[in-house]
């Protein structure tokens, strides 16, 4: 009877002693909750992703003369070069790791199969300059737009 009426006595009953511990549970899950979206948190988040990301297939760019892009056309103007550079290691799917699985036992033979899908552009942007003769050129298919693993 004393530890139900614990209260009147001075000692603690064992419903409020779950009552505190249920109150300090909810507490901390709140708190806990709460800082996983703090701003800090989210950043620290962000910030892995795009240490991820730049292993992953995207889209860079350079400025290049048109003459040094290697297409015969003889023009100084400079044009904006957009490519797709990195891995696409997170895009395997099943096919990719049997066939690699098939190539490196030999039961498929290697010599012109690709394991794995590449970061190639799935859009491009024409690209139009003046040659040295003042002539305009258009270029259809030459910069990447957007970048994706293929394969």
């Amino acid at each position: 009877m004393a530890a139900l009426y614990g209260h009147q006595t001075g000692n603690s009953s064992m419903a409020e002693e779950g009552e505190s511990h249920r109150i300090r549970w909810q507490r901390s899950s709140t708190n806990t909750s709460t800082s996983r979206k703090s701003p800090r948190n989210r950043k620290e988040r962000r910030n892995r992703q795009r240490g991820r990301s730049s292993q992953d297939c995207r889209l860079e760019k350079k400025e290049m003369k048109v003459r040094d892009l290697g297409l015969g056309y003889d023009s100084d103007e400079i044009v904006l070069f957009k490519y797709c550079v990195g891995t696409c290691m997170s895009a395997r799917k099943n096919y990719d790791l049997a066939l690699k699985v098939l190539t490196d036992n030999g039961s498929v033979s290697s010599r012109k199969v690709s394991t794995h899908p590449c970061c190639r552009p799935t859009r491009f942007e024409t690209v139009s300059f003046m040659d040295a003769q003042t002539s305009w050129q258009t270029i259809k298919w030459l910069s990447a737009a957007n970048c994706s693993c293929v394969g």
